[in-house]
């Protein structure tokens, strides 16, 4: 399918050809669901953590003595049913990742892009390059765009002035082709790809 390229002045740079194969596979969203729990679980650091009878800091005397009060038998004030006690069964560090095959992971990447395309929210890009590291003109340049909320991907090396200039710009977020996945394609409205990184991106995928 042909695409229209426009570079951030907002002028027609020509056509790019985009395959088929990578940004026409049919939308599954089952695949998206499973692919951003992936991503989110990878992310968790798992550092919870409660006490268990052993770790808290108090006496080991028995309480009072087994028979004879009239009470239930205690043997440590460090137990759950006490104030200051143990957690039972609380969390304990631990990893959230879990395992996702490689064919459902690069489906999934082509299943977002095609989504974005279907949806009419891909743009392709000519390139996305600043001559100086300032934010303010560049986000004058993507308010006259009307991008408020996009993700841009460049292709294997991002340009510097741009990066800098981009990241303190609300919303907008800034990656480079090799960093394109499926939780920051659909977290932001706008998908923009620079005719590198489409490239790359087909490259990888078929």
């Amino acid at each position: 399918m042909k695409v229209k390229v426009i570079t951030l002045d907002n002028k027609a740079a020509g056509e790019v050809e985009l395959d088929d194969a990578v940004f026409g596979v049919a939308v599954r969203r089952d695949l998206l669901h499973r692919m951003v729990n992936y991503q989110l679980a990878k992310r968790q650091q798992g550092t919870h953590k409660t006490k268990t009878v052993s770790e808290i800091s108090g006496t080991t005397k028995k309480p009072f003595r087994q028979k004879g009060t009239g009470r239930a038998r205690q043997g440590s004030l460090r137990s759950a049913q006490f104030r200051g006690g143990q957690t039972t069964f609380g969390p304990v560090p631990r990893s959230h990742a879990h395992d996702l095959p490689k064919k459902v992971r690069k489906l999934a990447l082509k299943t977002a892009l095609s989504s974005k395309r279907e949806q009419g929210q891909l743009i392709v890009l000519d390139e996305a390059t600043a001559k100086e590291p300032r934010t303010k003109g560049l986000a004058a340049q993507l308010a006259k765009l009307g991008w408020s909320n996009a993700l841009i991907v460049g292709g294997g090396d991002l340009d510097r002035n741009f990066a800098l200039a981009a990241r303190n710009i609300p919303h907008i977020d800034v990656l480079p082709q090799a960093g394109a996945n499926v939780y920051d394609i659909l977290r932001r409205d706008l998908l923009v790809l620079t005719k590198d990184a489409a490239a790359q991106l087909e490259e990888r995928l078929k």
